[in-house]
């Protein structure tokens, strides 16, 4: 069995990557492919905490800064953390109804 699911770096999760559309898999394996997707989900909430404390750690580090281009860097990095977890949000919510395909 091949897997449905490419590891993303930026993400941190393994997103969908299917190769043919949704209704030409058998119902056995879509079902494969969602309780994975279930599992992978699940793992979402965890990860946007972790991306969390990093943005606060370095909001306390930029509080203390006072070199411009090192505070620059810092609202930079704040800022692509933040777009991770706005990412991460999208997949969490916008595939809820798949997930809710698992438990009818």
């Amino acid at each position: 069995m091949t897997s449905n699911f490419e590891y993303n770096g930026r993400l941190g999760i393994a997103l969908p990557r299917l190769e043919q559309p949704w209704e030409d898999y058998t119902a056995a394996r879509q079902s494969e492919i969602l309780a994975e997707w279930e599992t992978v989900r699940g793992t979402i909430p965890d990860r946007i905490a972790q991306i969390e404390e990093t943005i606060n750690q370095k909001q306390d580090a930029l509080g203390e800064e006072d070199n411009f281009e090192t505070s620059c860097r810092l609202n930079w990095e704040i800022a692509e953390l933040a777009s991770i977890i706005n990412d991460l949000w999208l997949w969490y919510r916008t595939h809820q109804d798949i997930s809710a395909r698992l438990h009818p």
